[in-house]
């Protein structure tokens, strides 16, 4: 996470699986309880990105943290605290059929280490529309307070694992679903989410059609040493997923700010 800190997007989650969804069904992992972490696609689809051995040297303080789902099952986050972990995203929701069965001991667990924590939903658009996927998010751990510990939820768009790229959305069709399950959040919670993807991805399957940068934090997936390019129209990151393994479990992140920063990101 390179750059000014002011409050921006946050991350997405990844989640490897094979057959293609029907249509009207609720997408659920293929291989039985959700074995994927943040940035699994990234990782996946986008070879060159991949692995940075460190994150490189960055115009601001980093503060690091990282994203699990139910692949790392029970974290022992008194350790993950003592390496230095300030905060952490939890999968808790995959489109309107999946709830991470260890959501509570890692989003629990996690803020009672001290970290401030948060929650994600990997997107599934083809499935059922942003906004039934917001009230599924809310409803299943996804929602948001101001107690200054608790991070926006995070919406995680990108590649498909179930099937095309894009899931079979026009360009337009895909702004406005994520259009959609970011007002119905905001209503849900009074809180915009933060959107995690990766350039390519944005690129490709909005084709910059849509705007979120003044609404939207962003959680930028880049394992090429830096963060950047971002995709449209943002300028800068709120937070930075580096490489997907690392001294935490999951995906290593970094947000743009010192520990204040992050604090006052997770207050307003």
């Amino acid at each position: 996470m390179a750059r000014i800190l002011a409050l921006s997007l946050i991350l997405s989650g990844g989640l490897a699986a094979s057959a293609l969804a029907a249509p009207g069904a609720a997408a659920a992992p293929a291989d039985g309880p959700d074995r994927h972490w943040l940035g699994s696609q990234i990782a996946k689809r986008e070879p060159a990105a991949r692995r940075a051995p460190a994150a490189g040297v960055l115009a601001v303080p980093q503060t690091p943290g990282l994203d699990v789902s139910s692949w790392q099952g029970n974290v022992n986050w008194a350790s993950v605290a003592a390496n230095g972990a300030k905060f952490a995203y939890v999968k808790a929701t995959e489109s309107t059929g999946y709830r991470n069965p260890y959501f509570a001991q890692q989003y629990n667990g996690s803020y009672n280490a001290g970290l401030i924590r948060g929650a994600y939903h990997f997107a599934v658009p083809n499935i059922s529309s942003g906004a039934v996927q917001a009230d599924y998010f809310v409803n299943n751990g996804g929602g948001w307070s101001a107690d200054g510990r608790t991070l926006p939820g995070l919406l995680d768009v990108e590649w498909n694992p179930y099937g095309a790229a894009c899931y079979g959305l026009s360009q337009t069709a895909m702004v406005n679903w994520i259009r959609a399950f970011s007002d119905r959040y905001r209503a849900r919670t009074g809180r915009y989410p933060a959107i995690y993807t990766s350039t390519s991805w944005w690129t490709q399957c909005t084709g910059n059609l849509g705007g979120f940068a003044t609404t939207n934090p962003l959680m930028i997936a880049n394992y090429n040493g830096t963060p950047g390019p971002m995709p449209f129209n943002w300028t800068y990151q709120t937070i930075w997923q580096w490489s997907d393994r690392g001294v935490f479990p999951g995906d290593q992140n970094y947000f743009n700010g010192d520990l204040t920063r992050l604090r006052a990101f997770a207050r307003s």
